[in-house]
């Protein structure tokens, strides 16, 4: 069955030509026009579903944001309709939550991997096989938080399909699983929890294409059970602030190579 007519994505609305080889994913299609206004020259240039999309400029590039929802499934499906119209090199820009007690809301997260405890990455990999972000985006990333002064911390996130599957385990007919795995999560040194990350880093293996992530940290329920101070901080710009600084570094390095 085709699920494209005319060249258009099913699911995006987009086709070739309508996104740059760069491109920033968050969940949000709210954010999809705060992001763009960091854009020049930026354009709306679909609005489907969960997926809105803009398209303008970085230092002379094309560079296109298009929002996932939320969640692994639309999340992969927003990068492989992006692959097929020409889109090559991802930053997923979002929010998490800190399980490190180190992680205070208003840090930035940069993943270096991702716990697959999700869904989504299990049709596209074997279990055995990791959720890596890209090195090349991830350092990127490091270096655009160094140049800002942001607070930020590295290291492995969870991925998850329940929200509420985290905040309120003790609800769930299976609250012995999740209590426990975040138990471990918490040993193994996870960083923080969200939701899409996993099933990108996969799907990009999968597509051989680059996928790197960067995070707000909302709170931390950790330091709230210890009584620790725990900021609760909702604002993105910081982390969107990251996502396009690392863009641009990414830009001029490929130019550079070219």
């Amino acid at each position: 069955m085709k699920y494209s007519q005319n060249g258009e994505q099913y699911h995006i609305g987009l086709k070739e030509g309508d996104a740059g080889k760069y491109v920033i994913l968050p969940g949000d299609p709210k954010r999809c026009k705060k992001i763009a206004e960091y854009f020049d020259n930026a354009e709306l240039i679909a609005d489907r579903r969960e997926y809105t999309t803009y398209t303008g400029y970085l230092n002379g590039e094309k560079v296109t944001v298009t929002s996932t929802g939320i969640g692994g499934p639309s999340a992969s499906i927003a990068l492989e309709e992006l692959v097929k119209i020409g889109a090559e090199k991802f930053i997923r820009v979002g929010t998490c939550g800190g399980i490190d007690i180190n992680v205070k809301g208003g840090d930035i997260v940069v993943a270096t991997g991702a716990v697959r405890m999700e869904g989504t990455s299990k049709e596209y990999a074997p279990i055995e096989f990791p959720a890596v972000a890209d090195l090349d985006i991830t350092n990127a990333l490091v270096e655009a938080c160094k140049k800002l002064n942001n607070p930020f911390h590295t290291g492995i996130v969870q991925c998850k399909d329940s929200f509420y599957g985290q905040h309120s385990p003790e609800k769930s007919p299976v609250s012995y699983d999740l209590i426990n795995k975040w138990e471990a999560w918490k040993r193994l040194g996870c960083k923080a929890s969200e939701m899409e990350s996993a099933a990108l880093f996969v799907v990009g293996s999968a597509l051989n294409v680059k996928v790197g992530s960067v995070f707000l940290t909302v709170a931390n329920q950790e330091r709230e059970k210890l009584n620790l101070d725990n900021p609760v901080i909702h604002d993105t710009d910081k982390a969107i602030k990251t996502a396009i600084e690392a863009l641009k570094i990414l830009i001029e390095k490929d130019k550079n190579q070219e």
